[in-house]
């Protein structure tokens, strides 16, 4: 067979660790031709591909990024986008895609097999709210990264007598504060899931100073207010309609300084997060996905996502994955709030 391999969404440490170990196994065990698609979907969508084999793919496993780029491209937004598609992997005889990605990249490659194209898709967000898999790779390095720096500024508040605010990826869910505030003894955890109260998040940091501690408030970007409790302005939309997030750690920042009248200061991760060597959990699992995701191609099992249950590696259907997200236990969170304040 002649396979294409895409990523898409945002990049993530492991990516380079599951194409290494599709064409590995694909080529040498299974004798498997391979070809990139470059930034995401607008590789099929443009036809705009570079060659895939074992010599193109040593030395990946532990570089961050991805070597074939990535985009936010939706097909489905462009005029004859689904129509290009077809006709580009008739043109360049591709039998299959694998598609590594998170919601937005496996919903299309979702409807995609509802068109007959034959795809195999492998779960990568380091939000690490795909639904079906017990974890997505890349998430272990964002939350390791979140720790240590959540760990450094710890030093820096109890020197200036601050709060400081240490803002992380999550756009619906908080798995990442969750981890990584839990991990580095944040004093108050705000994630998406549970709206947050300003004045009770003002009401932490000034018992903190009471105890002559400075606050360390761990936020993820997409936390919100409860309704009626602090306003937050509207950001623009990507190709998929999700608003471009980020800030919430500044607004935070100028409300805990206007009532309580401490010096409050904020860190943003963002991207920081992504980059850089993967962990060695994130290169196992990754690597794992890629071995399991060819060996689907090849039975010719499509539609299906490769998915981490307990230690075992399944398949699930795509659509399964993508039609909801999993989201932090009330429960668990609940356990985070007695480290509150």
């Amino acid at each position: 067979m002649r396979i294409g391999v895409l990523t898409g969404g945002g990049d993530c440490p492991g990516l380079n660790a599951v194409i290494r170990a599709v064409v590995r196994k694909g080529a040498t065990v299974y004798g498997h031709e391979f070809v990139g698609f470059r930034d995401g979907w607008r590789g099929p969508l443009d036809g705009d591909t570079v060659p895939l084999d074992v010599q193109a793919v040593r030395g990946l496993l532990p570089r961050g990024g991805t070597i074939l780029g990535s985009s936010r491209t939706n097909p489905f937004k462009i005029e004859g986008g689904v129509e290009r598609i077809e006709h580009n992997l008739k043109e360049q005889h591709i039998d299959a895609l694998i598609a590594i990605g998170g919601e937005d990249t496996l919903g299309v490659a979702t409807r995609l097999h509802e068109h007959g194209v034959h795809v195999v898709g492998v779960p990568k967000t380091i939000d690490n709210d795909l639904n079906a898999t017990d974890f997505t790779f890349g998430f272990d390095t964002a939350v390791n990264i979140a720790m240590e720096a959540i760990d450094r500024l710890h030093t820096t508040a109890e020197s200036h007598h601050r709060a400081l605010i240490v803002e992380v990826m999550g756009r619906h869910a908080g798995w990442i504060a969750l981890h990584a505030g839990m991990a580095g003894g944040a004093n108050v955890i705000l994630i998406p899931e549970v709206p947050f109260d300003i004045e009770k998040v003002c009401d932490y940091v000034e018992s903190r100073f009471e105890s002559h501690y400075s606050p360390i408030i761990v936020v993820s970007e997409g936390a919100t207010p409860a309704e009626g409790t602090l306003v937050l302005q509207e950001g623009d939309l990507d190709a998929f309609g999700h608003v471009r997030l980020g800030g919430i750690g500044t607004v935070l920042e100028k409300e805990i300084e206007k009532r309580t009248g401490k010096e409050a200061r904020t860190t943003v991760l963002g991207h920081i997060q992504r980059g850089g060597t993967p962990t060695a959990r994130d290169r196992w699992l990754a690597t794992r996905f890629g071995l399991h995701a060819i060996d689907a191609v090849h039975e010719g099992d499509w539609g299906k996502m490769v998915a981490l249950h307990g230690a075992d590696i399944d398949r699930v259907p795509l659509a399964d994955a993508t039609t909801t997200l999993k989201l932090v236990d009330p429960a668990l969170y609940a356990e985070a709030e007695v480290f509150f304040g």
